[in-house]
């Protein structure tokens, strides 16, 4: 699994995740395994399978490393 460090994460319910390759990656709160939107913080470690969503890639299956 991929892994990448919560870079942004907005009121309305998603973030982005920054990966190894310094690209950003989107994903919604409705991806998360494991742990709650609310207990996440940037900088925070996590890993995550990338997916196809209706703007581009996503990543879905996020948890923490």
């Amino acid at each position: 699994m991929p892994e990448g460090t919560i870079k942004k994460l907005t009121d309305k319910g998603f973030g982005f995740i920054k990966t190894t390759t310094d690209k950003d990656i989107f994903f919604h709160s409705k991806a998360l395994k494991g742990v709650q939107f609310d207990s996440l913080q940037e900088g925070q470690k996590v890993t995550y399978t990338e997916g196809r969503g209706p703007k581009g890639p996503c990543a879905e299956n996020v948890e923490l490393a």
